[in-house]
């Protein structure tokens, strides 16, 4: 079965989401990516806020975290576009942010951790993928990820 223009997989591709926690996290999930040639890449960083409980970083820390990641996806993909989320759920920020940029994938690395941390966070990886309304590319590992 060849492929077509407008199969909905070329259109994998077309806008892809890319949630980044740091600079090195922003660096590894773009060298990840760049093989796959995505036509427009968004980069997302969600500032955790609490709602009613202290901030786990200042907001300006936070911002500053994100700029840095930005700069690191455009290292890889010059062009891509940045979108800075505020909110509790990062996994429904996630969710919100691919829709108001249109995404047509959202692509992340794992960032592994015990099951006593994946437990604790409520295992991002799992929601993502099974509560996602669209397609969710879990990029494999660099040579760089140690």
């Amino acid at each position: 079965m060849s492929r077509t223009h407008d199969s909905p997989e070329s259109d994998l591709l077309a806008h892809v989401l890319v949630p980044v926690a740091n600079e090195t996290d922003a660096e590894q999930t773009a060298l990840a990516l760049e093989p796959y040639e995505p036509d427009e890449v968004t980069a997302l960083h969600v500032v955790e806020k609490g709602d009613g409980v202290p901030d786990k970083t200042p907001v300006e820390q936070s911002e500053d975290l994100a700029a840095e990641s930005y700069a690191a996806v455009r290292r890889v993909f010059p062009d891509a576009n940045d979108h800075t989320a505020y909110a509790r759920d990062v996994v429904g920020a996630i969710f919100e942010a691919a829709d108001e940029v249109d995404a047509s994938a959202i692509a992340y690395r794992s960032r592994g951790g015990n099951r006593i941390m994946q437990f604790l966070s409520g295992d991002r990886s799992l929601k993502l993928v099974t509560q996602a309304d669209r397609p969710v590319i879990a990029l494999p590992q660099t040579d760089r990820d140690a």
